[in-house]
């Protein structure tokens, strides 16, 4: 029970990472605080499930507050496709603000209560396809999540004092809806898949459990003297 007395609030936990990170969490012996965009997918989860927009900063930042966690999970995201020359402003902007404007309200939103307590730990799910590697068609995604990287960094530096640690994932491909829906929308799926598949050194793709592992390391106290983080888990995908 690495999460014993500790109250967790987890963002996009309807589906995919975010949900097998607040399961994880809750097996551990967190209270878990689950939101998601879409209440639907938060069903038969066993804890306080919300539903959340996260774009909406006033919404957001009541909500953190109101559950003042100990552990906070940044994980609501979205994977834009195509290059600079075909991404719009439109497009841009929703990508900033759902992927990286949301964690900097949460976590503006989190910081005071948790130093006032005596510390905490934030948790944001970045990407591999970021500062770290480049792939194909992922301008606007890759931006966002270097973004994230960054933001993770400075602000870890400027709490290591006060007891707050904040730490990213960087995932690499993982199963997921949001693979599945990736993987349809290129047309042939079947070929898009072996084609994801084949960039992984490992030779497979990884789980949301996986991620969800090492979530609940950065999560716990066994990661005391970690922050400021970029924990890439991509089967050695960045590797070479």
């Amino acid at each position: 029970m690495r999460l014993q007395g500790k109250r967790a609030f987890v963002t996009a936990a309807g589906q995919g990472i975010g949900r097998a990170i607040a399961e994880r969490f809750m097996a551990e012996g967190a209270s878990v605080v689950a939101t998601d965009l879409n209440p639907a997918l938060l069903e038969g989860l066993d804890c306080e499930t919300a539903a959340l927009d996260v774009t909406d900063k006033a919404a957001l930042t009541g909500a953190v507050q109101a559950a003042a966690p100990d552990v906070l999970v940044n994980c609501a995201g979205f994977v834009h496709a195509g290059t600079i020359a075909e991404a719009t402003d439109a497009e841009f902007d929703f990508a900033l603000g759902l992927n990286v404007r949301s964690q900097f309200h949460s976590m503006q939103a989190v910081l005071p209560g948790m130093v006032e307590r005596g510390g905490g730990s934030i948790v944001n799910v970045a990407s591999v396809v970021s500062s770290i590697v480049a792939a194909p068609n992922r301008f606007v995604y890759g931006a966002t999540k270097a973004a994230v990287i960054g933001m993770t960094k400075s602000v870890a530096l400027d709490y290591v004092t006060k007891g707050v640690r904040v730490n990213c994932i960087c995932p690499g491909t993982i199963e997921s809806p949001s693979l599945q829906d990736r993987l349809h929308a290129m047309g042939d799926y079947e070929e898009a898949r072996r084609a994801f598949i084949a960039r992984q050194p490992m030779g497979r793709i990884g789980t949301a459990e996986e991620v969800a592992a090492l979530a609940l390391y950065l999560a716990s106290d066994e990661s005391a003297f970690t922050t400021g983080q970029a924990h890439v888990i991509d089967g050695g995908w960045a590797v070479g």
